[in-house]
């Protein structure tokens, strides 16, 4: 297309009647014809009914407003393991397909919000893989180079946003499938909190795992997919509700901590490109206010490992079986040789890996005290398709090294571009973080995204320019200023640190405020007193949104939380006194803070 597929560009031309669905659907119908045989579809909205749905959309707008549809116009695409009412569902399994009566809930949802339907993508079958090759509907062609493989399983679903066919597209994600082929095509791929969008009409490959994911061209783009088709559904017994507070996109922190794997955890698989360009990431990360902490990646891979080996992999067996019937020999040839090995496990071996990945969790829980998120290649490296077939299970495993731990430890991700080696094919990193803190890693994602100012997909469209997010959430932190026994070294600052709080700043307030010292000789009162007051010690703890409950009831009166004005004219929730306890308090505004008055005695 002549105009960028992304979000930006798209409602900027909408808006000014540059460009209308109708135009839109007809610039997408060609671009399919001029890519040829590129296997990225399974089946496609007919282009007469694209175009008559284009025509509805605009009758839709003029009646009620553009605004009444986010998304309106944008062209999309599903992988083909996801149900629309009418159009078959093979999950690359010819013998299995069906024609659903319903749409899943998270396509009806982008219909509704205005997005046009244009087809269903290419992937590997049943969800079983992170290549890309294994279906008979042939391999996507990895429009960097059709020798190398375009990442799977949502292989069709990445390269039809890379190569500009659709603006955004979905897919699902259980090992790796929503990130993987984002790194190979120079997308966004966010995988977002399990249970966060329902998983209803959805083929499982791991039901207790699957998560519905986003390709899109930029975060932002991706956020605003995900801001649509997240909710709860009673119907899908995974689902789960987002907390109070949460959205898609957050505010990133002045100061953050990221984990990266140890020097020795670094596998990279001979591609020293690869390495070199995660290097650069880390610089990037550092660059945006962030501290790189090392982080021991053992637990991690070894939770990834249960995957294809233990209770997880019987119950991808057990999916597959209950689909096909137990017809295996209507199977890929690699996917059946995967699934075929799920009958070795026992129930007693899968009670043993249920503890096992509990242990596992335990011991990556304090992880998260002291970083935000975990930094980590997308992928080692890449392989051409004739490597794989010599290999499909060796390197299929290599390819999963950074992706197969995620869902099994309940963490949140998205995958972002990271630069190209020296040989012209993209990578990737992969910004991880605990179930909800999805609105904190795609903000750290955008600014990340932003600094490298590469090229949206093969498209060579140049990114738009970063704009701040709308309705952008705190979530899940809620940044606090302490002034008294809560700051560091402080009797009260082990409370903090339990309710999973992190100190970000050390600052001041600005100069009209007044600190007393309370009557218990523990505490003192901070009063907002302008034209007679001081800039006072503070610092700005993050306290995790869940928590602030906690926090609140074990605050005794006079003190409470209000709102302080910091010495950048910024403001913040913080600890404040009732004015009439001051009366009788000892002003210690002279020392200009807690600590100093306590050191005096």
């Amino acid at each position: 297309m002549a105009l960028s597929l992304d979000f930006s560009s798209l409602r900027r031309a909408l808006a000014a009647g540059e460009t209308s669905p109708s135009s839109i659907a007809r610039e997408i119908i060609a671009g399919i014809a001029a890519s040829g045989d590129d296997s990225v579809w399974i089946a496609r909205v007919p282009a007469d009914e694209l175009s008559a749905a284009a025509a509805a959309l605009e009758r839709r707008a003029a009646a009620h407003g553009m605004e009444t549809m986010p998304l309106f116009g944008l062209p999309f695409a599903v992988k083909d393991n996801i149900d629309v009412a009418g159009m078959p569902t093979t999950a690359a399994c010819p013998g299995f397909a069906y024609t659903p009566q319903r749409t899943a809930p998270a396509v009806a949802r982008l219909l509704d919000a205005g997005a046009m339907l244009v087809g269903k993508t290419n992937l590997d079958q049943f969800a079983t893989g992170l290549v890309g090759v294994r279906s008979p509907y042939g391999v996507p062609r990895n429009p960097f180079d059709p020798a190398y493989i375009p990442g799977g399983s949502s292989s069709g679903s990445a390269v039809a946003v890379a190569a500009g066919l659709v603006a955004f597209s979905l897919g699902t994600d259980t090992a790796g499938s929503g990130r993987v082929p984002a790194a190979f095509n120079n997308v966004v791929g966010l995988k977002p909190t399990r249970g966060l969008i329902s998983a209803n009409g959805v083929v499982p490959a791991c039901r207790s795992l699957d998560c519905v994911s986003v390709f899109a061209l930029t975060v932002a783009d991706a956020a605003a997919v995900l801001d649509i088709i997240r909710g709860a559904d009673p119907q899908d017994a995974y689902s789960r509700a987002a907390p109070a507070g949460f959205g898609t996109v957050g505010t990133v922190p002045e100061r953050f901590a990221f984990g990266v794997p140890r020097v020795d955890q670094r596998e990279f698989f001979g591609n020293a490109d690869a390495a070199a360009l995660f290097e650069q990431a880390i610089v990037r990360l550092e660059a945006l206010g962030g501290t790189l902490v090392m982080v021991d990646l053992a637990p991690f891979l070894e939770a990834g490992a249960l995957l294809y080996r233990g209770a997880w992999l019987a119950e991808r067996m057990a999916a597959v079986d209950d689909a096909i019937g137990q017809q295996r020999d209507l199977l890929h040839p690699v996917t059946r040789r995967i699934i075929d090995g799920g009958a070795a496990i026992s129930g007693a071996d899968a009670f043993r890996d249920h503890r096992r990945l509990a242990a596992l969790r335990q011991r990556v829980d304090p992880v998260w005290q002291r970083i935000d998120l975990l930094l980590a290649p997308t992928t080692g490296t890449i392989y051409r398709i004739a490597e794989v077939a010599a290999d499909p299970l060796g390197l299929n495993e290599r390819l999963g090294r950074y992706t197969g731990f995620a869902n099994l430890l309940d963490l949140c991700a998205i995958a972002v571009p990271n630069g190209f080696q020296s040989n012209g094919l993209p990578v990737g990193v992969t910004l991880l973080a605990p179930a909800f803190h999805d609105p904190l890693i795609a903000a750290i994602a955008a600014s990340f995204e932003a600094a490298t100012g590469l090229p949206l997909g093969a498209t060579g469209a140049a990114p738009p320019s970063p704009q701040a997010a709308p309705g952008a959430t705190g979530y899940p932190y809620l940044p606090i200023a302490v002034v008294g026994a809560h700051l560091s070294g402080q009797p009260l600052n082990d409370e903090l640190v339990a309710l999973g709080a992190r100190l970000r700043a050390e600052t001041r307030t600005v100069p009209e405020y007044r600190l007393y010292a309370l009557p218990d000789g523990k505490r003192p009162g901070l009063v907002r007193r302008p034209g007679a007051g001081a800039a006072i010690e503070v610092e700005i703890w993050d306290v995790p949104t869940q928590a602030v409950g906690a926090l609140l009831a074990g605050i005794a009166p006079p003190l409470g939380l209000g709102t302080l004005v910091l010495a950048d004219g910024s403001e913040v929730a913080g600890f404040l006194c009732e004015a009439h306890a001051a009366e009788t308090a000892e002003d210690i505004t002279a020392f200009g803070g807690w600590r100093a008055w306590r050191a005096r005695r």
